[in-house]
């Protein structure tokens, strides 16, 4: 009889560490990185999102999360992926000068934007394959350069034309791939919130169309992964907020009426409409330059910082690429081509805008959301800095060794289950 039990007793113990066994080898995590470009930190509530409330409710929210300076596209979706900030991964600015390279970088400009030396850090998809796992991005930026050497093991050259769903379609597939072809990390983008934003302001009318288009794609996005038999982690985030620019004159500064009273033989100029990056060719010219942006016509739009004083809180204003002198816009204020000033005021449009410092308005906070197996359930966190998602999807995926990054896991790690 004790011989029987001895073998019930280990039958039983094999049964669980087979378990265990193959819960280890089968349950490897994964994680979709979701942005929706200039998704605003409030309009889940300005707005009816019945998927992203679901989302919410059976998972993590974030109060906002905070940009890093300059509030653009390219440089926030950068330090998504590297957890550092713009002025130490280099992706400084939507657009800037390079003095070394002599090279003007900027988002429409093709060959710069798949050219590795502008990219510093250890992106995600590199730090997965670092670690015998691999990745995939359905745009994102930097994923279209061989940063570190290599690109992600299945990635897309951004084309802002291919619908939305197909890339949906594309995320599920990778997912369905055999274990070892796999991707554990993929990062997934949507633009339409943004080009809304900017079309009618964060209060306008395409705007709100635009966020329930984005809602229908997460329900979509959630359905489909509910046929996935996979422990799949679900991160949302945008890059930035929105402000409004009210069609009134005095609100806008016409770029080219600024420049045209810089001596262009001794400064280059580079417009971000929030700001505008002022590299000097001839040091001796600073003074000038200076005095003139004091008594331009409407300096009271903009603040005036020499490099070396840019605001500490910031973060901003040790890197090579960014400019000797810098102007940074007052939230409401704008700078912008003739054309586009024009057609807003004749229209009475209303724009939205966004590179403000999110310390000046909270319209600039984005979003982060979070639902999966490895996330807490109705947990409510404060706003956070958006380098701090790094270590947080690296800790998810078993990732223990990081490279000298900004973000800390500890910001986050209270979101995840015990």
């Amino acid at each position: 009889m004790k011989k029987y039990f001895e073998l019930i007793v280990l039958i039983i113990v094999i049964g669980f560490v087979s378990i265990a066994k193959s819960k280890e080898l089968n349950q490897t995590p994964y994680v979709i990185l979701i942005s929706f470009d200039g998704f605003r930190h409030d309009y889940v509530q300005k707005y009816e999102t019945p998927n992203f409330d679901q989302f919410i409710k059976n998972g993590v929210a974030s109060m906002a999360m905070i940009p890093s300076y300059p509030s653009k596209t390219f440089p926030n979706h950068y330090s998504i992926v590297t957890g550092m900030y713009p002025d130490h991964h280099g992706l400084v600015d939507n657009s800037f000068y390079d003095a070394e390279l002599d090279l003007r970088y900027s988002i429409s400009n093709r060959k710069v934007v798949e050219n590795p030396a502008f990219y510093g850090g250890l992106p995600l998809w590199q730090l997965v394959q670092k670690n015998d796992m691999k990745s995939a991005s359905y745009f994102w930026v930097g994923s279209e350069a061989p940063v570190a050497g290599s690109y992600p093991d299945y990635y897309k050259i951004y084309d802002g034309k291919i619908p939305n769903e197909d890339r949906i379609e594309q995320v599920i597939d990778w997912l369905k791939l055999e274990q070892d072809d796999r991707p554990n990390f993929i990062s997934l983008y949507f633009s339409l919130v943004d080009d809304a934003g900017h079309a009618s302001g964060p209060h306008g009318e395409e705007t709100s169309k635009a966020v329930r288009e984005a809602d229908r794609l997460l329900g979509l996005l959630m359905s489909q992964l509910r046929n996935v038999d996979l422990p799949v982690n679900v991160v949302l985030t945008s890059d930035h907020g929105m402000n409004e620019i009210t069609p009134k004159a005095e609100n806008y500064i016409e770029f080219n009426r600024l420049r045209n009273g810089l001596d262009r033989e001794k400064a280059i100029a580079v417009n971000n409409g929030a700001h505008v990056q002022f590299y000097l060719k001839d040091s001796t010219y600073k003074g000038e330059l200076l005095s003139y942006l004091a008594n331009f016509e409407k300096s009271g739009n903009y603040e005036i910082f020499e490099k070396k004083d840019i605001p500490q809180d910031l973060n901003y204003g040790t890197h090579s690429r960014i400019g000797d002198v810098f102007i940074k816009m007052k939230p409401g204020h704008y700078i912008s081509s003739a054309g586009r000033i024009n057609n807003a005021i004749l229209k009475a449009a209303y724009r939205g805008e966004h590179g403000f410092s999110p310390l000046d308005t909270d319209d600039m906070g984005a979003i982060f959301y979070a639902n999966g197996p490895d996330f807490k359930r109705g947990a409510t966190i404060d706003k956070f800095q958006n380098i701090h998602v790094y270590p947080l999807i690296a800790r998810i995926l078993g990732i223990k060794e990081l490279p000298d990054i900004d973000g800390r896991l500890e910001v986050l790690e209270p979101t995840l289950r015990d």
